[in-house]
């Protein structure tokens, strides 16, 4: 085992003692807590299905982040490209479902999505690239007006007949829901679409002259320009494709959960893949497992105000602490910082340590 996973598997080990002394100071059981959120999220099979629904978003998202943060990008505006995609979804289903066969008016709804979230995130871009404004505050300043824009349309123009509510827009017809597992609210359509969205990430970054170009201009942007790499071109195009794939998550929101655009249709769930996009790093093969235990941990932890009187939001803490404390073991790892303190240590105790003739 190496010292880089050394380290890793101890910052795991450290986060979940410290989200134990967490647990036992808002007055609850450790043992008592993973039970109920087992419990929560698997207990019967429409809380399994909402941690299947709930990860196909996770899925998209964290692939298409994961493209960003290997161009050195940290693009917080994935919120707003799913409400984009999600705002798209609608208007195209309100010119369609009744004009057109369900299947082609699904169909043209999840393009519109991802070419809505595309067009977000290539806004995102413009504004980094040639307006000059660092893609956080770039992303975070588009969430606001993309939410603002779910709102006002909500209220407005498409609000339901009679009175504009914080439920959303009027429901589409049932004919063009995406089917469903068993009664529940998972799709096998939207998961086969995560599925393969992850696929092709792991595929473009490590097997294409697109992801080898990408992982260059993340390393070195100045480097990367003068060896003749179009960096503009490739931070472009990684802005497009993860809000493309966020935009996608939005639509599958809307035909798969909601059925409608309701306000705040992202769920935070973008904030959620920049946390486990955050947790694997580079490493695309971990998407899948990480993102279902956060699913999993997203939607067992309703059960613990039920079970324990414990607020929901402990999954939170669960969450961030360990994305910190994992981020904090990489960086001892990279840096070697704690060799250097011990080294600087014995460098200062030893004008103080006695000296010992060889006679002695």
């Amino acid at each position: 085992m190496s010292k880089t996973l050394y380290d890793q598997v101890g910052a795991i080990l450290i986060s979940l003692v410290f989200v134990g002394i967490v647990i036992l100071l808002a007055g609850g059981h450790p043992i008592a807590v993973i039970s109920n959120i087992w419990v929560g999220a698997f207990g019967t099979p429409e809380r399994l299905g909402r941690v299947l629904a709930t990860l196909v978003p996770l899925m998209l998202c964290t692939s298409g982040l994961l493209l960003t943060f290997t161009a050195g990008l940290y693009n917080l505006g994935i919120e707003g490209e799913i409400t984009l995609g999600a705002i798209a979804t609608t208007f195209v289903l309100r010119l369609t479902q009744d004009n057109l066969p369900p299947s082609l008016a699904i169909l043209l709804a999840i393009l519109a999505g991802g070419l809505g979230g595309a067009l977000w995130g290539v806004l995102a871009g413009v504004l980094n690239i040639y307006g000059r404004v660092n893609e956080i505050f770039a992303g975070l300043g588009l969430n606001f007006a993309a939410d603002g824009l779910a709102l006002y349309l909500i209220f407005g123009p498409w609000k339901k007949e009679g009175v504009a509510s914080m439920s959303g827009t009027e429901p589409f017809k049932d004919s063009v829901w995406l089917p469903t597992i068993a009664g529940t609210v998972a799709s096998p359509i939207a998961l086969l679409i995560a599925i393969a969205a992850v696929i092709m990430t792991l595929i473009v970054l490590r097997g294409t002259y697109f992801g080898l170009q990408l992982r260059a201009v993340g390393q070195n942007l100045r480097a990367s320009y003068v060896l003749g790499i179009p960096s503009i071109r490739q931070l472009m195009s990684a802005f497009a494709i993860c809000g493309a794939l966020a935009g996608l998550a939005g639509a599958l929101q809307v035909l798969a959960i909601f059925h409608r655009l309701i306000p705040s249709i992202s769920s935070n769930l973008g904030f959620l893949s920049l946390l486990i996009t955050m947790l694997i790093g580079l490493n695309g093969w971990l998407i899948i497992p990480v993102a279902f235990f956060f699913s999993a941990l997203n939607v067992g932890s309703l059960q613990l105000p039920l079970a324990l009187n414990l607020e929901s939001a402990l999954a939170g803490v669960i969450q961030g602490t360990l994305v910190l404390f994992v981020l904090l073991g990489r960086g001892f790892s990279e840096t070697n910082l704690l060799p250097a303190l011990y080294q600087r240590g014995r460098s200062l105790l030893a004008p103080h340590q006695p000296k010992i003739s060889p006679e002695e």
